[in-house]
């Protein structure tokens, strides 16, 4: 079974208190410079995979989207996407990211925020997204970065007095399973290198964009506790590609 951590009650309800949670897409640190890669989106089919609270679904309907379909494996993720959307024009499916099965070029947009490195194989989730993506049409996503998610436990180094020392990064070549800390509870990621997520973009057909380490945005360094922490190394890497026109 394809794991869904947000549907429990402990880990959903500590999520939702986060900032991004709260705030949305101004909450989110990253955001400052996803935004910057994302596409014209008028009058785009755009496909969201991993749609949370839907954030990025009514983003770009508000700048122009002609549909949006936002999949999520959370039932919790979707109905509290479903309270927030009073547009008609988005429409939200619960289930699971590697289940997609669109016909061809369905879509001229598709995006992910940070959910594919919840997923065990990015080259059969590249290949569906190829497959429903129109020619020219753009993927854009976030993961947590290699450098992350190498370690497992996700966690820095203290001293013996509980000050930060270092991240550590250890394990960096053996991609798969890590059993990752989050929220304070356990959550199944899958680490892989730099080299394997360009590479699986270049062999299906994808031209490379762009590619981003984002540091924080100024004004929440001193606004959310531990985020000036986050300059110290990268937590998250952004890409854009384009589906070749040939």
């Amino acid at each position: 079974m394809k794991q869904n951590k947000y549907d429990d009650d402990t880990f959903f309800n500590k999520y939702s208190n986060m900032d991004r949670s709260k705030n949305g897409l101004e909450g989110a640190g990253e955001w400052h410079e996803l935004k910057n890669m994302l596409p014209d989106f008028k009058d785009k089919r755009v496909l969201d995979l991993g749609c949370g609270f839907g954030w990025h679904c009514r983003y770009a309907v508000e700048n122009g989207a002609r549909s949006v379909i936002g999949i999520d494996i959370s039932q919790k993720m979707l109905s509290e996407a479903k309270s927030k959307t009073k547009c008609g024009n988005i429409e939200y499916i619960c289930m699971p990211i590697e289940d997609i099965d669109f016909p061809e070029e369905s879509f001229d947009v598709v995006i992910s925020s940070l959910a594919l490195h919840y997923i065990k194989s990015f080259e059969d989730v590249l290949d569906r997204v190829y497959k429903c993506l129109s020619r020219g049409g753009d993927f854009i996503f976030s993961v947590e970065h290699p450098i992350f998610t190498a370690q497992g436990p996700q966690d820095w180094y203290y001293d013996d007095k509980g000050n930060i020392l270092h991240w550590p990064v250890d394990h960096y070549f053996t991609e798969g399973i890590r059993n990752a800390k989050f929220l304070g509870e356990e959550v199944i990621k899958y680490h892989r290198t730099l080299t394997t997520y360009l590479n699986s973009l270049i062999k299906i057909g994808f031209e490379i964009t762009g590619v981003f380490e984002p540091k924080p945005e100024e004004n929440l360094l001193n606004r959310v506790p531990g985020m000036r922490d986050e300059l110290r190394r990268p937590m998250m890497l952004l890409v854009s590609a384009r589906k070749k026109l040939y």
